[in-house]
């Protein structure tokens, strides 16, 4: 049941752990964006740079301003409006872990349409790390099928749901957000 997982996760996420979860793009790592050892861990992992930041989600775009100093107001029309889900990358990161913000002092946000995600968020009461379940430099798996056993066997716990969905998913789109409203996209 929905219930009980996100319970499970929320309790291993509370300890410092990293989960392994369905997002509504592809499979995540994640674990408390505030945690920086348990973010750590996810960098290893995935043996990854960690100059290469990765992105948070929200339950919901009301709280875009708890994490981000400035938010363009256009940000909250752009979230609205997405037909695919949708990573806006803003200046001015603020209440998460400095191991998540980039050295020019963004982050990369996403309000989760994900009925797990927004519950697990919302009980934490904090953002939830993503980033894509693959060593770094190996193609994201679109399904719970193409995670490598070494990412399974990393993480302190596997979410029990949406593991035989096969459906093929893609990564969000990626858009930088300057506080004046202009934007770039950086991943269609």
């Amino acid at each position: 049941m929905l219930r009980d997982e996100v319970a499970k996760a929320l309790k291993v996420l509370q300890e410092g752990g990293i989960i392994l979860y369905p997002t509504d793009t592809i499979w995540g790592i994640g674990c408390d964006a505030t945690n920086t050892e348990a973010i750590k861990k996810i960098y290893a992992l995935k043996q990854r740079d960690e100059a290469k930041s990765m992105i948070i989600l929200l339950d919901t775009e009301n709280k875009l301003e708890s994490y981000i100093q400035e938010v363009p107001s256009i940000a909250y029309d752009l979230i609205e409006y997405a037909e695919n889900p949708l990573t806006l990358v803003m200046p001015g990161a603020k209440n998460i872990s400095p191991a998540l913000i980039s050295a020019d002092g963004s982050v990369g946000v996403r309000v989760a349409k994900h009925e797990f995600c927004q519950q697990v968020i919302q009980r934490l009461r904090k953002p939830l790390v993503s980033t894509s379940a693959n060593i770094s430099g190996k193609p994201s798996p679109q399904n719970f099928g193409q995670i490598e056993q070494e990412i399974i066997d990393g993480v302190d716990y596997v979410v029990d749901r949406e593991q035989h969905d096969m459906q093929q998913k893609k990564p969000s789109t990626i858009m930088r957000l300057n506080p004046d409203g202009r934007f770039e996209f950086i991943r269609r």
